[in-house]
């Protein structure tokens, strides 16, 4: 006996993922608990967009708006199912996931907290994959993901849940799954697949999601130093960034110091001041490019001419 547990917040994917629970083969959920996680939602989720095979185990609960990870729990909490599988609300499961869904429970041994389902980023095949898209495909091989994930009511109890001071869709799942590894318990890889497609986005989405920072400090302040090596995750390129933040910083300040040593003697006009701010940001750029000509080229202008 297991329930489904769908955060979401309000995506129109939402009504591909029902059609693709519909379709699928095997032993219907108990429930199907949508937790509609929206911050101001101004209308209803439709229902009559969901097909009328799940019409009479859908049940829709309001969330607190606060992030994936409280979704989760408010889901699972109105549940009273022993295996409550998550699923996100921009995937869609294979026709056979329900089948396999039921089979992966089945074969969940005492000291198995849960299933993990193989998730498949679709990519375009008649070009390479922008940095979008291989961003998202990265989740093919991410650990644990709630994507398509099933945990045991009694372990969600017994670690209480989610950590809802993870607000976004980020490291809440591998937070979770490491409490479970300390708590003795196991996660097994399941049989089932789900598709999970590359969402439009916009030129930006890139820099939003640097957000995520704040949320490896509190995985660093929750698992220790050795986090990244137990979860499995990537160091990234933060060594990189905080080296181009620091020149970039010293930079700056290098040059407001050249531009006001040339502009604090000066009659300080708006004119001047704007001239001397922009050509104390050029001038070390020309005086490091003419002094390697000059260094380059020296052999040359030393040779006597006949």
């Amino acid at each position: 006996m297991f329930d489904v547990v769908i955060p979401t917040i309000g995506r129109s994917s939402l009504y591909e993922l029902m059609r693709s629970l519909a379709a699928a083969r095997g032993p219907l959920p108990q429930q199907i608990i949508i937790v509609d996680d929206r911050r101001n939602p101004q209308t209803t989720l439709d229902f009559s967009q969901f097909p009328q095979r799940l019409q009479s185990i859908i049940r829709l609960i309001q969330g607190k708006a606060r992030g994936p990870a409280a979704a989760r729990n408010t889901g699972w909490r109105a549940s009273s199912a022993p295996w409550i599988a998550f699923v996100d609300d921009d995937v869609t499961v294979d026709s056979d996931w329900l089948e396999r869904l039921s089979e992966d429970i089945a074969r969940l041994q005492q000291g198995q907290a849960g299933s993990q389902g193989c998730v498949r980023v679709p990519l375009p095949s008649d070009r390479p994959p922008t940095d979008w898209e291989r961003n998202v495909s990265g989740l093919q091989s991410s650990a644990w993901i709630t994507a398509d994930m099933v945990y045991s009511r009694a372990v969600l109890a017994q670690l209480d849940g989610f950590d809802e001071r993870f607000h976004r869709a980020y490291r809440e799942d591998a937070d979770f799954a490491l409490r479970v590894f300390s708590a003795g318990f196991h996660i097994m890889n399941g049989t089932r697949t789900s598709a999970h497609p590359v969402r439009p986005a916009d030129p930006w989405i890139s820099v939003r999601l640097q957000a995520g920072n704040a949320d490896d400090v509190l995985m660093l302040a929750l698992h220790g130093p050795r986090w990244r090596e137990r979860a499995g995750a990537p160091g990234g390129r933060w060594p990189y960034h905080l080296a181009s933040v620091l020149c970039f910083a010293a930079w700056a300040a290098l040059t407001a110091d050249f531009a006001w040593r040339r502009i604090a003697p000066g009659p300080r006009t708006p004119k001047e001041i704007g001239t001397l701010v922009a050509t104390s940001a050029i001038i070390p750029f020309a005086a490091v490019y003419h002094r390697t000509r000059g260094l380059l080229t020296m052999p040359a202008r030393l040779r006597r001419p006949a």
